[in-house]
């Protein structure tokens, strides 16, 4: 008989709470690798993973979670936590590279009465159209939030790597689109949501083109910068560094 692994969103925003039960191995790995991107596709504060209902089928679907939810580096400011795991999952979990700084615990009530009631001061998040006009508005919303947070120091950067971000979305997804702009810890974090799976490509443009140069410029402005596909669409994020820490 197959295994099944049923992944259910309890909770988007601010927290995402993704509640997981079923046999995890090697057949099901990409459901749980499906479902934790899209949690992580609407850029929530953090993401709580609660493995109390689950079952690991096989000994190399346990290096297979660790690979899943230890990527922090590729899901900038959206740290991931795991509740209700067993003793061998927790230390599998603490043997993968790269799950240093994963915060697990048993607790999974504590962990989720402690994440509901958490709030989401520095986070701007708007729908936009695929037309022209996305540009101006995210421009006016990025400085608007700058100015806010005192950050005048990225504002020209921020808004010009904003701007490239929505205009690839209007040149190439045509879709409709979420933007999110987040401060926390000195690093500001825009990240855009469409409904296209088509992958952004950088090109190599010559000089007399007048176009092809977004990517390469988003590269050049930002610290850290990536793409995470989903299932019906991707997330095009990137970071930058701020003069304060908030």
């Amino acid at each position: 008989m197959p295994s099944q692994l049923v992944c259910r969103p309890e909770q988007d925003l601010p927290v995402a709470v993704l509640a997981i039960s079923g046999t995890l191995d090697r057949v099901t790995g990409g459901a749980l690798d499906a479902a934790i991107r899209r949690s992580l596709s609407v850029q929530p504060l953090r993401v709580v993973l609660d493995v109390t209902r689950l079952h690991i089928g096989d000994p190399l679907a346990l290096s297979a979670l660790g690979a899943v939810v230890c990527r922090a580096e590729e899901f900038p400011a959206v740290p991931i936590v795991v509740c209700g795991a067993d003793a061998p999952t927790v230390a599998a979990l603490a043997a993968e590279p790269g799950c240093a700084a994963l915060e697990v615990s048993g607790d999974c009530a504590g962990v989720l009465a402690k994440v509901r009631s958490e709030v989401d001061p520095t986070a701007v998040r708007v729908r936009l159209r695929p037309v022209p006009e996305a540009c101006r508005q995210v421009r006016h919303l990025v400085t608007q939030a700058c100015e806010t947070w005192q950050r005048g120091d990225v504002t020209a950067t921020a808004t010009l790597v904003a701007t490239e971000l929505v205009a690839n979305v209007v040149r190439h997804a045509h879709t409709t689109m979420e933007f999110t702009l987040r401060l926390r810890e000195g690093r500001l974090t825009m990240a855009v949501r469409d409904h296209s799976r088509r992958m952004p490509r950088a090109l190599d443009p010559g000089v007399a083109d007048t176009g092809g140069r977004g990517l390469r410029l988003i590269h050049d402005l930002t610290d850290a910068w990536g793409v995470l596909p989903v299932t019906d669409g991707k997330v095009v994020w990137t970071r930058l560094a701020t003069g304060a820490t908030l």
